[in-house]
């Protein structure tokens, strides 16, 4: 199985990871911590899934049989999309605990 290096360099221009200091930082981590990171909380999936669902226009699977063609590019702007999205919910997430542990404190 592919390291967390190799799987990153065959999406980015290797002048431009020598420049990347959160690609170094990523890559300098242990395998648990990237599996750790790489775990959403079940409700975060399921907003992400259901976000995902809108961009793609999904029909209801029982009803239709659906397949779906796009470019590299346009898959790269949904990923970029959804990855976004999970940065956003963590961060509303972290900030929804640090505000409930500072009223508690109260």
């Amino acid at each position: 199985m592919p390291n967390l290096s190799d799987r990153i360099d065959r999406f980015v221009d290797n002048s431009e990871s020598e420049k990347n200091g959160l690609l170094h930082y990523i890559q300098s981590l242990s395998p648990e911590t990237i599996a750790q990171m790489s775990q959403p909380k079940p409700e975060v999936a399921r907003i992400i899934e259901r976000d995902l669902r809108q961009m793609l226009g999904i029909l209801p699977a029982e009803h239709f049989d659906i397949d779906i063609t796009t470019s590299r590019e346009e898959l790269a702007h949904i990923l970029t999309e959804a990855m976004l999205r999970g940065y956003f919910l963590y961060n509303a997430q972290q900030r929804m605990a640090i505000e409930n542990t500072s009223q508690s404190e109260e």
